[in-house]
């Protein structure tokens, strides 16, 4: 469910309460991430997640007029699941600048060879940087891209019920499954659909 104005704090207010809040939230971050491979990972965002990442940027750039408020709500607000999907910030992460540069010169189109599936339904590809960005050139990828993961009826019903979930990548350079997602991050994702 999209954040409106009326759920968010004043600065003050999330000064008194940053600590806390932001302990909660990092306690909650942890079960809403995979690793697909070494190198790729998926860190699945949604509504606490995006309201944390707002209120921190109206605290680091000092905001509290309506204006200012409302452009961040516009630019975090597409991130937060609307029932029917999974959103996610996919990343490359290489830690060595050269073999990153390399990886993501071989690793061109791999958002779109990123699935999810439940158990026993097809696998779902994403629909990738709705924001519009370009990011992919001839010559590489970027390590970062955002995805939107949309399931069926009977597939999110599955979900509910418990189907296990597995996720991959099958680009001809990176090629990596994981079966049956650990139960808890399984269970924070499906919660999402609620």
């Amino acid at each position: 469910m999209a954040l409106t104005r009326e759920d968010l704090y004043s600065l003050e207010k999330y000064e008194e309460i940053r600590n806390e809040f932001r302990a909660k939230v990092m306690a909650h971050k942890k079960h809403r991430q995979v690793s697909i491979g070494e190198y790729a990972r998926l860190y699945f965002e949604d509504q606490l997640i995006m309201h944390y990442q707002i209120q921190e940027m109206l605290r680091a750039e000092k905001i509290f007029d309506a204006a200012g408020i409302n452009e961040e709500l516009e630019a975090y607000n597409p991130l937060i699941p609307d029932g029917t999907n999974l959103k996610a910030t996919f990343m490359l992460q290489y830690s060595d600048p050269v073999e990153r540069q390399m990886a993501l010169a071989k690793l061109i189109g791999i958002e779109r060879k990123t699935w999810l599936q439940f158990a026993g339904f097809d696998k779902v590809y994403p629909i990738t940087n709705e924001d519009l960005i370009e990011r992919e050139t001839a010559e590489k990828t970027s390590a970062i891209h955002f995805m939107r993961f949309e399931f069926s009826a009977e597939m999110i019903a599955a979900a509910k019920e418990g189907a296990a979930l597995n996720m991959g990548i099958e680009h001809e350079h990176y090629n990596h499954v994981v079966m049956a997602v650990a139960e808890d991050i399984r269970h924070s994702l499906v919660g999402d659909f609620s």
